[in-house]
C-alpha cells in the first residue's frame, strides 16, 4: 500500500499544533497556564511537556516524506501519547483540574482518532 498523502499533511498539520503549544510553554510556561486557569506553582513541568511537544511534532515534520515503515511506528507513538495523555488529562479533571483541560483532553482525542484511523489503513 502507498501511503496517504492526506497522511503527511496530518503530520506536517500535527508539527504546527504542537510547536504552537510547545515554544510558549518552554519559553513562558507561568504565562499560559495562567491564561487556562492553572496555578503556576512550578514551571518545571510545563518545560518538560513542552519539550516532548516539539519533540514528537518535530519528528512528525522530520519524517513527513519517508516511507511507510517510518509512519506506523510514529503512528504507533503518537497512539500511544495521545492515550496516555488523554488518561492524565481525564484524571486531573476528575481532581478539580481547571475547565480548559477539556479542550486539551479533546485535542489529544482528536488526533488519536486520526493516527488509529491511519495506522489501521496502513495495516491493511
Amino acid at each position: 500500500m502507498t501511503l496517504p498523502p492526506s497522511l503527511r499533511v496530518w503530520f506536517v498539520i500535527h508539527f504546527v499544533v504542537d510547536v504552537l503549544l510547545a515554544i510558549p510553554l518552554l519559553f513562558f510556561p507561568a504565562l499560559i497556564l495562567g491564561w487556562f486557569g492553572f496555578p503556576a506553582v512550578e514551571t518545571v513541568t510545563a518545560r518538560v511537556v513542552g519539550a516532548a511537544l516539539l519533540a514528537i511534532g518535530g519528528t512528525s515534520l522530520w519524517m513527513h516524506q519517508k516511507g511507510e515503515e517510518s509512519f506506523a511506528a510514529l503512528l504507533t507513538l503518537k497512539i500511544i501519547w495521545s492515550s496516555t495523555a488523554i488518561l492524565g488529562l481525564l484524571l486531573s479533571l476528575w481532581q478539580g483540574a481547571p475547565r480548559a483541560t477539556w479542550l486539551l483532553a479533546v485535542s489529544f482525542a482528536a488526533f488519536l482518532v486520526v493516527w488509529i484511523y491511519y495506522l489501521k489503513r496502513l495495516r491493511t
